[in-house]
């Protein structure tokens, strides 16, 4: 049998189950991140409950990879496996690799992996396409307001609900719980406006920016509270020290990375200005990505800059730019439309239901959402005059595939362990689900400046 072959079937089985799930959601009027979610969830633990032995290895998630690496440093298999993965998953997980296919699931869950990996970095630097400078510019104060509360608050009462919900949690646990509390997901919000065709009012705007700002401040949260944890310790040197480095890192990338880009493009002058929009992007986004890791950040902050920086205005000199007319995005987004659902779907395989038949998993599932629901409607409080303050607040609400992105990262770092991390998709479901009906609830009775700005 071709070595490729195992790769083949289970990347093809994954996209088919997310291409089933985003039907099955949009059917039900909802996002297609939540479909993909649910349906790696049902996949996985139905799955699982089967005996496949692929599926028990893929829900282990990155700790797999752990057990590897410490198996080739010369520990056996069985000891790797003990240091590495939770007690429960020993046995069944050492019965899984050990056995005739165990070569052939490795290859497919690193792959897998990988391929989930380029789907978060392609998403991101698509949302930084979706961002300008100016665009921040035009937003105003209500909106920075509202989403530096947005960040703040929940990451606040975030860390307060952690300590006292989780004890026994590292600190480094509590502060990762914090950031992914403190993120927003513009992605549902939006559709919601567009459906009730309210994306040009004043309180529509305010939401829209806000979340605008809400990500580039949680991708800087994100990349402190990560770079705490790699270093290992918190203090304030510490602390000074990786804002400065992140602050470092944005700075340089906005400086040299224009200079990058007219260089590159160039020396790239002989390509069909489609081909060289999509191997630029790609190239771009992947030398800032690893940028990003190099100095210890999240490899999501390089693709989100990369976005951010990147526009079709650098190929308008090209000499048949006028015979082709597709965007950087128009290009990109098939990229995107691939490799991430596989992101969603493994996450949704990763969430381990048995989790929650201990009742203190629930607890802390409800406490994270009512934290998370409390933090962003008293964010929404402080717009304006002339808004409406509870739609803000709830168009805030939804951490959709920026929570499962901030959960996945804490999961790599070992500081978010299987219960903790299917207590936090449960809350990414249920706010991404609350969302739609309650905003338009919401809306139903515009202020008067929204009613003559949407004439």
């Amino acid at each position: 049998m071709d070595p490729v072959a195992p790769v083949l079937l289970g990347v093809t089985g994954i996209l088919f189950f997310a291409v089933l799930g985003r039907y099955v959601a949009r059917k039900l009027g909802q996002p297609s991140v939540l479909g993909e979610l649910l349906m790696g969830m049902a996949l996985g633990n139905g799955l699982y409950y089967l005996g496949f032995a692929s599926i028990t290895v893929l829900r282990e998630g990155p700790a797999i990879f752990d057990m590897v690496a410490l198996a080739l440093q010369g520990h056996s298999y069985a000891e790797a496996a003990a240091l590495a993965l939770p007690p429960a998953s020993v046995a069944q997980v050492l019965s899984a690799i050990q056995g005739p296919d165990g070569a052939d699931i490795l290859k497919v869950a690193e792959t897998v992996d990988v391929f989930s990996r380029y789907g978060v970095i392609f998403l991101l630097f698509l949302v930084g396409l979706d961002t300008s400078v100016a665009e921040l510019r035009r937003v105003g104060g209500s909106s920075l307001k509202v989403a530096v509360a947005g960040v703040l608050l929940p990451f606040v009462l975030g860390f307060i609900t952690a300590r006292l919900l989780m004890p026994e949690a590292s600190l480094n646990t509590d502060l990762f719980i914090a950031a992914t509390l403190g993120a927003t997901s513009i992605g549902i919000t939006a559709r919601v406006l567009r459906d009730l065709g309210q994306l040009r009012t004043p309180t529509s705007h305010i939401i829209l920016g806000a979340a605008i700002i809400d990500d580039i401040l949680g991708l800087i949260m994100l990349a402190v509270v990560s770079g705490i944890i790699v270093s290992g310790g918190v203090s304030l040197s510490n602390i000074s020290a990786i804002i400065a480095l992140s602050a470092l890192f944005l700075a340089a990338t906005f400086v040299l990375g224009p200079h990058f880009l007219r260089l590159t493009i160039g020396l790239v002058r002989h390509l069909d200005v489609a081909e060289a929009k999509l191997f630029i992007s790609f190239l771009f986004v992947m030398a800032l990505a690893w940028f990003a890791n190099l100095v210890g950040l999240a490899t999501i902050v390089g693709a989100f800059a990369a976005g951010v920086i990147l526009h079709d205005a650098y190929f308008k000199h090209w000499g048949n730019h006028h015979r082709h007319r597709a965007s950087i995005r128009d290009l990109v987004q098939p990229i995107e439309a691939i490799l991430a659902p596989i992101f969603f779907v493994l996450m949704g395989i990763q969430v381990k239901l048995e989790s929650f038949f201990d009742a203190h998993v629930v607890l802390v599932a409800l406490g994270l959402l009512i934290t998370a629901v409390a933090g962003k409607i008293a964010a929404g409080c402080l717009a304006g005059r002339g808004a409406q303050r509870l739609a803000i607040g709830i168009g805030m609400v939804p951490r959709g595939e920026v929570g499962l992105i901030f959960a996945s990262v804490g999961k790599s770092l070992g500081v978010i362990n299987d219960a903790l991390f299917s207590a936090v998709v449960l809350m990414v479901i249920i706010t991404t689900i609350m969302t739609p009906p309650l905003l338009k609830r919401a809306l139903a009775k515009p202020t008067q400046q929204d009613k003559t700005a949407s004439r």
